[in-house]
């Protein structure tokens, strides 16, 4: 894959593809506009197609033949990974991924292998507007046999796909647009003030810390395309506030698996949730709630959760930028948690 800290997020991502194709002799990318010169609409896929003709598909605009057509392609022993357009249109291809792809797998009195993977670009910060800028992973938490997953700037894209389709069992893999264009960790921090461990575990979480530095103050969990604005409230805690902050960014959102974190959470004794869905039913309340009713008597003080408004997403910046999570909300959430 080459220096991590050179590849941007959207190259890692394009080679993962051009990789699992390489290795997978069974594995189909299809969705709308995939073929070259166009890539699909974030260019992930250029030249996918072009080395691996026959398997890579530009297909009609349609999300629900799309998937139905991934899930016919997995049942018949193939691997399939889907790309949505936009996550915003997953809403379009909810039937087939929630009342076909994840049931097949035990309806039918054994197991059955659904190696499906549909990829979502997801959230704002873009100026795309209501229709374009959501992020809908709150929708598909609970659905049983379905993996929710997420990229991000420390987990390498190969490593989960494979592991994603090893797995057998539908997925959806939420792609934050703004990361595309970063750089993955290392670059992405900035400078040299972080260091980026392993926990481990079915989550396979990144630990994010501030160098040298034992002491863990707050704990914040994070989907991966926080990861950005997570480091940056990290280093206005440190550096203008002394409060030393130990992020987690699991690549599996769910099902969620706590138990890795139990050293962090005990050090600490208090926990933060972000997350760029709407208030209501979300997926860092699931988190939350996991934690708190598992943890209990590790943490100090509640469970905080900091989300996006119950809002519809303006196009215009000034306006998006206000419905939407900024390290600056998230950096005083820290200090006001820190504090209590």
């Amino acid at each position: 894959m080459g220096d991590p800290t050179a590849q941007r997020v959207g190259e890692n991502l394009n080679r993962a593809l051009a990789t699992l194709l390489a290795e997978r002799p069974d594995l189909h990318l299809i969705g709308e506009d995939l073929a070259d010169p166009y890539g699909g609409a974030f260019g992930v896929t250029r030249g996918l197609s072009t080395e691996h003709p026959g398997r890579v598909l530009s297909t009609p605009i349609s999300e629900q033949a799309i998937v139905g057509f991934a899930v016919g392609l997995a049942l018949r022993g193939r691997e399939a990974v889907v790309e949505v357009m936009f996550s915003d249109f997953a809403t379009l291809c909810f039937d087939q991924i929630v009342n076909l792809a994840s049931k097949v797998v035990t309806m039918y009195g054994q197991p059955v292998r659904m190696p499906l993977v549909v990829r979502c670009p997801t959230g704002g910060n873009r100026g795309y507007g209501p229709t374009h800028s959501q992020s809908l992973q709150k929708h598909f938490v609970g659905v049983p046999n379905l993996a929710l997953h997420e990229m991000s700037p420390v987990h390498d894209g190969h490593a989960t796909l494979a592991r994603i389709l090893d797995a057998a069992v539908p997925a959806l893999y939420f792609e934050d647009k703004v990361l595309y264009g970063r750089r993955r960790f290392g670059a992405a921090a900035g400078d040299e003030l972080f260091h980026c461990a392993r926990i481990g575990g079915a989550c396979d979480f990144a630990e994010l810390g501030v160098r040298g530095v034992d002491q863990v103050d707050v704990v914040v969990v994070a989907p991966g395309g926080l990861t950005d604005r997570v480091l940056g409230a990290m280093r206005g805690a440190y550096l203008n506030d002394e409060i030393a902050v130990r992020a987690v960014v699991p690549s599996r959102l769910y099902p969620f698996d706590p138990a890795p974190l139990a050293a962090l959470v005990a050090a600490a004794g208090r926990v933060v949730v972000v997350e760029d869905s709407a208030a209501g039913g979300t997926w860092g309340a699931e988190v939350a709630h996991t934690i708190h009713q598992q943890m209990w008597e590790m943490l100090s003080q509640p469970v905080r959760l900091l989300h996006a408004p119950a809002r519809t997403i303006p196009a215009a910046p000034h306006l998006e930028r206000a419905v939407l999570v900024q390290e600056d909300d998230l950096r005083a959430m820290v200090t006001a948690v820190a504090g209590g």
